[in-house]
């Protein structure tokens, strides 16, 4: 996810110290929210072996729903990025969206 391993010393304020045993012993300075996004598209390509905006609907939209589970439309233009990596408007991902939403309400409704 792009975080990066600091002396604890040179710890800020955002970071994250580990300890052990009592003692400072590792800092982990984590990527902006942001950041965190490309590297995540960046990997669903990689697994992916082709540009997102190649795969078919289905596909996408999958890509919508695990990137929903992890938090991804909670980033600032968080739509706007997925919606450039998959190639398609932000409209489309807030139907692929809303879509995901209706199924799980589906889902609970059965298992009442």
């Amino acid at each position: 996810m792009g975080a990066e391993l600091l002396d604890p010393g040179l710890a800020e304020p955002d970071d994250v110290v580990l300890s052990w045993g009592g003692e400072d012993v590792l800092a982990v300075r984590l990527p902006q929210l942001s950041e965190s996004l490309d590297h995540i598209l960046a990997a669903m390509e990689r697994r992916h072996g082709t540009p997102l905006a190649e795969l078919d609907r289905k596909s996408k939209q999958e890509i919508v729903r695990l990137l929903e589970a992890r938090g991804a439309f909670s980033v600032r233009h968080g739509v706007e990025t997925v919606a450039g990596a998959l190639g398609v408007s932000r409209f489309t991902v807030y139907n692929y969206l809303n879509r995901e939403t209706a199924l799980n309400r589906e889902k609970a409704v059965k298992a009442d």
